[in-house]
């Protein structure tokens, strides 16, 4: 495969998102329909939450998302893992070494296009953990049942190792196991953080999704619960697309980053590259306002103007109602990915 933005060298790659696109219809509310019938132009609102997006993610890799809340991160991540279907493009599962030559890989696997059964079983192994863990988590379902329902319901455990698999599982998470008969309002936000994991886990996933996992928490649990998805990581081989508004957390964690605007992927590199060398001037004003011990005296100035409206997204560049360095080019052309410097990709006509 040739390389591209979303392709990466550290080992085999996982999951591709190829031309993902994923457009919400709203119809007309019943006021609207009436309108419509006593002769008012009324028409259906299409919001573009992603756009043609393309994403491939190395086997092993920690890839960050950031951008603006309402830019189409948690929408992308559904997408990844088939919570939401694409209104285009299309999932790739691959990676798996044949059982012949050694090191050989199979043909890409178009998920969506696969027979049930198969589809099903590659599934499981894509999963999520979402940023309300208490909003995921069954209210009137003990923990225990909660983790252990969908590793049975796919004959991943026996019900009679059911207790002794429930008990390793809590511990690999930092929760006793004598908790599993709680439900989940009895236990604080980190606890509910590690549940979300643990539920996860529990049908033995290769990729994850956690769509800002640690965003709800104290700064003192945000790094017990970063350092635990650091430690599974290691422990099992575990792949992550790590969603997240806090670039400080992003640049901890991640071996790439993406930047996504308004539906569209704008920059991806290296984490050292996006925070030392970016390049496009979204991510260089959304880098540009982090705190730093080095200036401490400086007036806050966030990103210039309000961001476009998804209905009705700017022709072109979609960042260039606000950017400092728009040219006429970038009001009529939408810019390609382009590799500025090796492994460094930015849809941006500026020179680097």
């Amino acid at each position: 495969m040739t390389d591209s933005p979303a392709s990466a060298s550290r080992s085999s790659p996982l999951v591709e998102l190829r031309h993902i696109s994923k457009l919400f219809v709203r119809s007309p509310d019943l006021a609207a329909r009436v309108a419509q019938k006593l002769g008012a132009a009324v028409s259906t609102e299409t919001v573009h939450a992603v756009d043609d997006v393309s994403l491939t993610i190395a086997r092993g890799e920690i890839v960050g998302l950031v951008g603006e809340s309402g830019c189409g991160k948690s929408t992308l991540g559904r997408l990844a893992v088939g919570l939401y279907a694409p209104t285009s493009g299309q999932r790739f599962w691959y990676g798996e070494e044949t059982g012949g030559a050694p090191g050989k890989q199979t043909e890409r696997l178009a998920i969506d296009e696969l027979p049930a059964s198969e589809r099903q079983a590659i599934q499981i192994r894509m999963q999520m953990v979402f940023q309300d863990a208490s909003a995921s988590l069954n209210p009137r379902m003990r923990v225990g049942a909660a983790i252990s329902e969908a590793p049975l319901a796919h004959g991943l455990i026996k019900r009679q190792d059911r207790e002794d698999w429930l008990a390793q599982l809590m511990r690999r998470v930092g929760l006793d196991p004598s908790l599993a008969e709680r439900y989940p309002h009895q236990f604080s936000g980190g606890q509910r953080a590690r549940l979300g994991i643990a539920r996860a886990l529990a049908v033995q996933p290769e990729f994850i999704v956690c769509d800002e996992a640690v965003a709800a928490l104290d700064v003192s649990i945000q790094a017990q619960i970063i350092n635990l998805f650091m430690q599974l990581r290691a422990d099992l081989g575990l792949t992550y697309l790590f969603i997240s508004h806090d670039l400080g957390v992003v640049r901890h964690i991640s071996d790439r980053v993406v930047v996504m605007y308004l539906g569209r992927i704008v920059e991806v590199a290296s984490a050292a590259d996006i925070f030392e060398r970016r390049h496009h001037p979204y991510t260089r004003a959304l880098i540009a306002e982090l705190p730093s011990l080095s200036q401490r005296h400086r007036v806050y100035q966030p990103v210039q103007g309000e961001p476009p409206s998804p209905i009705h997204p700017p022709k072109g560049c979609h960042f260039h109602p606000r950017c400092p360095f728009a040219r006429a080019e970038c009001i009529t052309e939408r810019p390609a990915l382009r590799e500025i410097a090796p492994g460094h990709w930015s849809a941006c006509v500026l020179e680097p």
